[in-house]
Parts: structure tokens; C-alpha cells; sequence
């Protein structure tokens, strides 16, 4: 295993956001690569290869979404958006566009570190990926289509199971509700967001023991869901 600490790439242009992180992160063990515009931020991409890309949206040159879209062409880095821009629109926009996850300004320290733990691990596993997946008393086989919780096997329909495999692969990551449409129900199906409450409902009650109170199936109010990593409780 590498000593080396894992590389975290700031695209940011406010100067007291980069003396937050340059005083926050080295301690928890990242090594801070800055960029203060988003073609500078490209081109650090490129010849620095970070293990994760925290970008804002609202840069002096190149919107953080044209970037988002750009590192996307040629790189599979994990990108966490760090922005002042609240708005569902703008959290939705920017994951469809190839974010794995959205964090809006201000933001806590511990919350930011969390994701920066997810967002390393997938880095990690890059191309490594398993047919089973094990969080908690949650066991996944995908090759077996076979869900269990607590050792007991849980019978899902075949949109539940879809469903459920989507967020699995992306499992940290937020999923837009377009996204999961899409690929369950295809491309006609992209506006139908009760078609995707509906079937939540559903499973949340067959895998969560306190579907109000849920532990692996995370809403993202007006954005969508992300399984959570029994790790980032």
C-alpha cells in the first residue's frame, strides 16, 4: 500500500475558502493541490492526476459546470462541488453533468471530510469493483440477483431490484432522480418522479428496519438518493 496521502485537487477562487482547506485537510491525512481558475484547474487535472477534485461552481472564468463536463471527457477522478448556489436546479445540474456528490457553502468541516472519505475510497477501488456488496447487515450478490438483511433473504420485484443495483454501483454517491428513471424505467420515463417514489417506498420497508428513520437508503430532498456506507455513519 502506498504512503503517499491521497491528493485532493481545489478549484476554488475565494481566497478564504483555500485557507480554510489548506488548514483543514493536511491533518486528516490529504495533500492539497490549489487552482484558482477552472482552465487552470483542468490543466492540473491533467498533469497532477488528484485523487479527488473538490470544485466550486462560480469561477472568475469558466463555469464549474462546463469544468465538471470537461474532466468527464478524459477522467473518472471523483468530484465533490463545494457551492454557494443552493438551489435544487443547480445540485441537480451539476451531478447530471458528472458530479458524484454536492456540498453547499457554508459546510462543516466533519461533514466535508465524510465525503472526502467516500469519495477516496471509490478512487481506490477504481476498476476493482465486486458482485457482492456488504454494508452493515445489507448483503448484495448482483451476479445472484440475491438481497439479504440480517441473513434473512429479502424478495425484491424486478424494478426494486434495478433500482436498488443502480445505487449500489454508485453506492456514496448521489443519483439524480432523471438518472435512476432513466436507466430503470428508460428515456420516456424521465419525468415520472412518482413512478420512483412509489417503488422507494417500497424498498425502504423491505430492507430498512425503520423505514422513516432509514439507514442505507439516504433521500436527497428535490435531487434524489445515495446508499449510504455503513462506514460514513
Amino acid at each position: 500500500m502506498s504512503d503517499v496521502p491521497p491528493a485532493v485537487l481545489l478549484i476554488e477562487d475565494d481566497p478564504q475558502i483555500r485557507r480554510f482547506l489548506r488548514a483543514a485537510l493536511p491533518a486528516p491525512g490529504y495533500r492539497l493541490i490549489e487552482a484558482e481558475t477552472g482552465e487552470d484547474g483542468i490543466a492540473q487535472a491533467a498533469t497532477r492526476t488528484p485523487d479527488i477534485v473538490l470544485l466550486d461552481l462560480g469561477l472568475p472564468d469558466v463555469d464549474g459546470l462546463v469544468v465538471t463536463r470537461r474532466l468527464r471527457e478524459w477522467s473518472s477522478v471523483p468530484i465533490v462541488v463545494l457551492s454557494a448556489r443552493g438551489l435544487e436546479r443547480d445540485k441537480v445540474a451539476a451531478l447530471d453533468a458528472g458530479a458524484d456528490d454536492y456540498l453547499t457553502k457554508p459546510f462543516g468541516v466533519e461533514e466535508l471530510l465524510a465525503r472526502l472519505r467516500v469519495a477516496a475510497r471509490h478512487a481506490a477501488s477504481a476498476g476493482a469493483k465486486s458482485a457482492v456488496f456488504v454494508s452493515g447487515d445489507l448483503h448484495m450478490d448482483l451476479a445472484a440477483r440475491r438481497v439479504e438483511v440480517a441473513g434473512r433473504e429479502i424478495h425484491l420485484t424486478p424494478t426494486e431490484f434495478k433500482l436498488l443495483a443502480m445505487l449500489v454501483r454508485h453506492c456514496g454517491k448521489v443519483v439524480t432522480q432523471r438518472q435512476l428513471l432513466v436507466e430503470v424505467w428508460g428515456p420516456g420515463a424521465a419525468t415520472n418522479t412518482h413512478y420512483l417514489r412509489v417503488h422507494m417506498h417500497g424498498l425502504r420497508h423491505k430492507i430498512e428496519t425503520t423505514p422513516a428513520r432509514p439507514r442505507y437508503l439516504i433521500t436527497e430532498p428535490g435531487v434524489g438518493y445515495r446508499l449510504r456506507e455503513e462506514s460514513e455513519a
